[in-house]
């Protein structure tokens, strides 16, 4: 469990590091353009290491499933070798997906208002910028979507569905309401995760009547929100990691 929260932490921190040199620059002293190379490489590191927390939720959720399904084989499924090599899957299938994503970019022509939306640049949004057809950027971006996010949500949804099949059947009301307490700030974190990420999806692709200012509010708290909220959530709900956060400030 400390291992996927470590990649988790990674993967947020990453993330703002990634949004943090624009959103400094436009919020602190009004820098307002970037070019298009640094603005591809900001795309492809956010969609990766977005993509890549997608992968991270759903390993948490099988260490979830393993811990309260089959606890007695915890030990000997989740070793430290398979942790590492569902690690460094997650991160080649993110790669792997996104890479093409800034050439595909890079091929356009640029013309007219080339204004963003949000204060980082989205591949959803970039493309829409191009004077050419995006059609093969649209459905490429898509299939990215449901085979990363698509996919991952619904082995998530799946993976409870187990969980709560399995705690159902145990006897005790207290046991029962103890194994559920376990999930709660894994549930947290993937509804803070999935939901900005989906809405805004939404809204780029067929909300093209709603206010701009809703397109902005679901930016920042698509990428920032999360980061935010995660450390609390785990430091609150996990007694070890609020005993050392207690530890570090009062000692």
């Amino acid at each position: 469990m400390y291992l996927f929260l470590s990649m988790l932490a990674i993967t947020d921190l990453g993330l703002s590091l990634c949004t943090l040199p624009t959103v400094v620059g436009i919020f602190c002293i009004g820098a307002r353009d970037i070019g298009h190379d640094a603005c591809f490489t900001q795309l492809f590191f956010i969609h990766c290491l977005s993509f890549l927390e997608s992968s991270v939720l759903l390993s948490m959720a099988f260490d979830r499933f393993v811990a309260i399904c089959r606890p007695l084989h915890y030990a000997s499924i989740l070793t430290n070798t398979v942790i590492v090599r569902i690690g460094l899957a997650s991160l080649v299938r993110s790669v792997v997906l996104i890479f093409p994503l800034p050439f595909m970019l890079k091929r356009f022509p640029y013309c007219g208002s080339q204004v963003l939306s949000h204060s980082y640049c989205l591949h959803q949004e970039v493309m829409k910028l191009a004077c050419a057809d995006i059609k093969a950027n649209s459905i490429y971006g898509m299939f990215v979507i449901v085979s990363t996010v698509g996919i991952d949500s619904l082995l998530i949804l799946f993976s409870y569905a187990l969980i709560l099949h399995t705690v159902l059947s145990i006897a005790s009301r207290a046991e029962r309401l103890k194994a559920l307490n376990t999930c709660v700030s894994h549930i947290c974190a993937v509804l803070l995760f999935y939901t900005p990420m989906i809405g805004l999806s939404v809204i780029h692709r067929f909300g093209k009547e709603a206010p701009h200012l809703v397109q902005v509010i679901m930016g920042f708290v698509y990428l920032l929100f999360p980061p935010l909220m995660n450390p609390i959530i785990y430091s609150i709900k996990t007694k070890q990691i609020r005993d050392r956060v207690i530890r570090a400030f009062c000692y």
